[in-house]
Formats: structure tokens, C-alpha cells, sequence
């Protein structure tokens, strides 16, 4: 069998650019080398974590660069960090304002009926629509290119480990949940093949239009409000306390995921992005319109039949999820509307394409049909 080169190159990506004190004080200690250093350094970012934004740049990307130790780490700092004491310390200090923020400005005590019921409900988006109210509407009728290039690069923090951060809830769940969860977490992960596995398949997005595909590379370009959606799911991932949210992250991103990529998938088309840009969502529209019946049904409903009680954290997870994306797009949107980057770090101009005909001509017809 024949090598198939992994595009997200499996090397850790060197540490960001501080955004702030606290920031500033967790990147320091990564490197400090022993651990009065860290242990002081660490005492620093606590101080400075009380009085910080809990959805602030700063505060987010100290909590970012403390999730990434469980994931692909970084460059240049020991791997022995990952369960230092003092770290995952003040890990907790960041996380216990971040989670009190969203129980704050999340509804309580709501029921899953509740919280997905009206997750399918389409956007104002219709074509002609002055302002579509949702980025993947936007970037289905009036996104331009470069709009979308830079939604790939914020959402590749997260689909080049797609995935991943839910994987955590298996060892957690039994019975029906625990099966089903395995299920689809099979099909993210290729189903057996190396070719397949999403993450892969959004870095062959990434080629087609014209991104970097190294884990991690546009973090720095990031700006405030794409990190806490990131942050989330490690979140709840990495606490067995949050496990019904965890699930109820998942179910609001497949719940979701098949109708919004229709959208992106039409939106492809009509910008004359390349068929590896366009496999990815329209890989998305199938797949996860099985994924959302089975969420629905087997992971949240064999959940609840083991555990009862965590029918609010189901909904909590779900709740906080639609608010932390509701903000990012509100950002994104802000910026493209005015012909602004939203990006900290504006990308270069895309590359033209090559002669070959690796990019398809936009279509007479909407794809979508909406």
C-alpha cells in the first residue's frame, strides 16, 4: 500500500505571542525550566486571572496554550508539563472564571427539548437578504474569497483536530451512549482510513485554498472571540464533571453541522473553490445527517437513560456552545460587512490558480437550493 502524506504534519507548533499579562506569565512559565520559576510565574498569572476578562484574549489564549499540553503540546516545552501541578493549578483558576462567566449568560435548568429543538431552524438567509444573519449564510450568498480563506484559518484551530476533544467522553459513557459515541467518532476519524479522517480532509481544504496547513499556524492571527469556542470543548472534555455537556457540545456541532455545510459547500462552488475544498462540507452534509440521528437519539437519549440528571447539563453544554459561536460570528460578520479582516494578522492575497482545472467555474445555479 502506497504512503499517503499526512498534511497536518504530526510536529508540535511553536509557542503563540502573548496577548497580555496573564498570557505572558503562562507562555514564560512553559520555558522556565525549573519549578520555583514556573511555580512563581504561575502565582503571577493567578493574580492577574482574577480581575481578567473571562472571555478576553488574554485570559483565553493562557487557557488555550494550557489545553494544546493535552493535544499536540509545543515546541521547546517539556512534555513533563502537561501534569504540573502548578499549571494545571492555575488551569483551574482560568477555568472556574471562564465557566462561572458562561453559567452567568447561559439560561439554567433548561431540559435538551429545550436547547436543540430549534437548532435546525435556517437562518434568515435567503438570497437577495440585505444582511444574512449567520456567517455561513453570509459566505453562501455574499461571502467573497477571501472571507472564506479566512474562516477556514480560524476553524482550522479546531478541524485540525477535529474530533479529538469529544473522544474523551467515550471512557465515560456505557451502554448505548458509549457505543454510539465510538460510532461516530469512527466515522471523524476516517472510519479505518488514513485518507478519510476529517481533519485530514479539512487540511486538503486548506491546500485548495491557498492555506497553511501546520497545526496550529494561525493561532496568533486568531482574534479574541474565535478561542473560547475552541477552549470549550477542552473544557468539558477534560473533566469527567462536564461529561453531559461534553455531549451536549457534540450534539449542538452535528445537530448543526449538515445544514451549515450545505451553505459552505454552495458557497465553494459559487467562489470556483477546488473539489478537496468542496469534499469537506459536502463530505459534512451526508455524514453528519446521520450523525445528528444518532446523537440525538442514542448518545443523548443512552445517556439520559443511565443518568437522568444530567438532562441540564446536556442542555448547558448545547446553550453555551450556540452563545460562544453566536459571538464569533457577530464578530466575523462586523468585519467582513465593512470590508474589513477580521483577522489580527490580515492573509496574504491567494495564489492563482494553476491552468490545470483543479478549480471549478461557479455555477448558474444555487446549489444549495434555498
Amino acid at each position: 500500500m502506497t504512503a499517503i502524506p499526512d498534511l497536518v504534519r504530526p510536529t508540535s507548533p511553536t509557542l503563540p505571542t502573548a496577548r497580555g499579562p496573564l498570557s505572558a506569565a503562562v507562555l514564560t512559565a512553559l520555558t522556565a525550566g525549573n519549578s520555583e520559576a514556573t511555580a512563581a510565574l504561575v502565582r503571577e498569572a493567578g493574580t492577574e486571572a482574577a480581575g481578567a476578562d473571562p472571555y478576553g484574549e488574554d485570559l483565553q489564549l493562557a487557557l488555550y496554550a494550557l489545553y494544546e499540553l493535552h493535544y499536540r503540546g509545543f515546541a521547546g516545552v517539556p512534555e513533563r508539563c502537561e501534569w504540573d501541578p502548578d499549571l494545571l493549578r492555575l488551569r483551574g483558576v482560568l477555568e472556574d472564571r471562564f465557566l462561572s462567566a458562561l453559567r452567568s449568560h447561559v439560561p439554567a435548568d433548561r431540559t435538551v427539548r429545550d436547547a436543540i429543538g430549534g437548532l435546525l431552524a435556517e437562518p434568515v438567509a435567503q438570497r437577495g437578504a440585505d444582511q444574512p444573519q449567520s456567517v455561513t449564510a453570509h459566505l453562501q450568498y455574499r461571502g467573497e474569497l477571501w472571507q472564506f480563506r479566512e474562516y477556514a484559518a480560524l476553524r482550522s484551530l479546531y478541524h485540525l483536530k477535529e474530533a479529538d476533544p469529544h473522544a474523551w467522553a467515550i471512557p465515560r459513557l456505557t451502554g448505548r451512549a458509549k457505543a454510539a459515541m465510538a460510532a461516530v467518532e469512527y466515522d471523524e476519524f476516517g472510519a479505518g482510513r488514513a485518507e478519510d479522517v476529517h481533519a485530514r480532509l479539512f487540511a486538503e481544504l486548506m491546500r485548495d485554498l491557498d492555506l497553511e496547513t501546520t497545526y496550529g499556524h494561525y493561532l496568533d492571527a486568531a482574534p479574541g472571540p474565535a478561542l473560547p469556542p475552541v477552549n470549550l470543548m477542552s473544557l468539558f472534555g477534560l473533566h469527567r464533571s462536564l461529561r453531559g455537556a461534553l455531549v451536549g457540545h457534540f450534539a449542538c456541532v452535528e445537530i448543526t453541522s449538515s445544514p451549515g455545510s450545505r451553505r459552505l459547500a454552495a458557497a465553494l462552488r459559487r467562489l470556483g473553490a477546488g473539489p478537496a475544498a468542496q469534499r469537506f462540507y459536502d463530505e459534512h452534509v451526508e455524514a453528519d445527517a446521520v450523525h445528528e440521528q444518532v446523537v440525538r437519539h442514542e448518545v443523548i437519549g443512552g445517556l439520559l437513560e443511565d443518568e437522568p440528571a444530567l438532562e441540564s447539563d446536556v442542555a448547558f453544554g448545547a446553550d453555551a456552545t450556540v452563545f460562544l459561536e453566536d459571538r464569533l460570528g457577530a464578530a466575523l460578520l462586523e468585519c467582513w460587512r465593512v470590508g474589513a479582516s477580521a483577522l489580527r494578522e490580515p492573509l496574504q492575497p491567494p495564489v492563482p490558480p494553476e491552468p490545470s482545472g483543479a478549480w471549478s467555474q461557479p455555477p448558474d445555479a444555487d446549489p444549495d437550493g434555498a
